[in-house]
This record gives C-alpha cells, structure tokens and sequence, in this order.
C-alpha cells in the first residue's frame, strides 16, 4: 500500500447505500456508529437499562427492514425518529420504571447527607420526566438530553414546529409544578 492512500472510514452515505443493497457488514458498521447515541436516547425515555435495551434493539431491526426505503436525507434524524417511535410503542405496552443503580452515591468531597439529597432529586426528577405524557417525554428529551434543535426535533417527530413548542411547554410547566416542593426544599436547605 503506497502512503498516499487513505484508510478513511466509510461516510454513512456510502454504508447506508451499501445496507440498501443487503450488505449486512455495512450495516453493522452503522449499528456501530449509533448504538450509543440510539440506547442512550432509549434509556432517557423509559429510565431501565435493560428495557432501553430491547428499544434499542427492536429500533435497529426497524431501521433494517426500512432501510431500503430511505431517501437522501439526515439519517440521525431518521434514527431518532425510529427509536422516538419504538420507546413510544414500549411504554404503551409496560410502566415506567426508573433505574438508579448507576447513580453514584457520593463525589469527592460530598458528605453523605448532601449526596442523600442529590440523589433524592436525581430520582424525582427522573420519575417526574417517566410520567409525563410519551410525546412530551420524546420532545424534551430530544431536546434537553440530545440537543437538537426545535427543527430537527420537528423533522424527527414528523410534527410542525409549533407542535413542538407546545410540547416542550407543556413538559417544562408539568415538570416545575411536580418539582416545585423539591426545588423549593432545596432552596431552603441552602439558605440554612
């Protein structure tokens, strides 16, 4: 091989149009590339590890089967709204649960009860974002934990932007009002 020759991953353009054509390994590549961004979306939605995982996998066999079909067009939204889609579905099916194994129970310099508190709010907070409705859920997710944008949030929902907005209100106001007796016991405890 001479040293001018690149050894350049394939775009996601070239696996998506190699998984087009059946090629298994391309898009194992690509399972590859979003399966954290993919779990981690699933989890922030139903709060179990192990539910996010069957999410997870369920979305990738979707996007398999659907593959063929995509258009030019941004994958990762596509991807997102698949997975969106698939926790959606799930938490038809089951309860929401919350998983708070992977919390970590103290910091440096934490004493034990300021990391009881922390982990307190960690939970409420979880569990007041389990209970809202699943498509204010997907949206404040999407935009809180993954950082998209108010379009890309739309495009990935397949709602017009208003839409949006509404749900995202709708979520934040639902949040501060269930939270507002921790946020204000936090207040207090700070001013002591």
């Amino acid at each position: 091989m001479s040293l001018g020759m690149s050894l350049a991953a394939p775009t996601d353009e070239e696996l998506i149009s190699r998984s087009q054509a059946g090629d298994k390994a391309a898009f194992g590549q690509l399972v590859c590339r979003y399966r954290e961004m993919v779990q981690s979306t699933a989890y922030r939605f139903c709060g179990d590890p192990h539910l996010a995982e069957d999410i997870a996998q369920d979305a990738f066999v979707k996007i398999w089967h659907s593959i063929p079909r995509f258009q030019v067009g941004n994958f990762k939204s596509w991807v997102y709204r698949i997975v969106m889609n698939t926790a959606i579905d799930y938490t038809r099916r089951a309860q929401p649960t919350v998983d708070i194994d992977e919390v970590p129970l103290t910091t440096a310099g934490d004493n034990p009860e300021s990391a009881m508190l922390r982990l307190e709010r960690a939970q409420a907070i979880r569990q007041a974002i389990m209970h809202l409705p699943p498509h204010s859920r997907a949206a404040l997710i999407l935009r809180e934990y993954e950082g998209l944008s108010y379009k890309e949030i739309a495009e990935v929902l397949n709602i017009p932007l208003g839409t949006v907005m509404s749900r995202l209100n709708y979520a934040r106001n639902r949040l501060r009002a269930v939270l507002a007796p921790l946020l204000e016991e936090a207040h207090a405890s700070q001013n002591r």
